[in-house]
């Protein structure tokens, strides 16, 4: 499961589908099996969560990873290209981009 601390030295990537109401359900078990089935084995993978907006148009992805060329490593597999693909069929787009956490605020 994620924990988000500032300094941890490991990298987070978002990543941010734009899809419809239509296939949204198709896409977030097309990303759960991604999770549960490839993605969690891969060397450096920490944690994620999926989250979808109420609209069902949105989904945003949170991944943690060890560092930047573990996560790299994972989209080059044959394997990930591949469930990529089908990804892609269920959305508009998708961009997973790098992120340092720069502050936490907690209550």
């Amino acid at each position: 499961m994620p924990h988000i601390t500032q300094d941890s030295g490991l990298q987070t990537v978002l990543t941010t589908f734009e899809t419809s109401p239509a296939t949204c359900v198709d896409l977030m078990a097309e990303l759960g099996a991604a999770y549960s089935d490839f993605i969690s084995r891969q060397p450096g993978f920490v944690g994620a969560a999926l989250h979808v907006n109420d609209a069902r148009t949105r989904v945003a992805n949170y991944s943690q990873w060890r560092n930047r060329d573990d996560f790299k490593n994972m989209l080059k597999t044959d394997e990930m290209q591949h469930r990529n693909q089908r990804i892609h069929a269920l959305c508009r787009g998708f961009e997973p981009v790098m992120y340092e956490v720069f502050a936490i605020h907690e209550n």
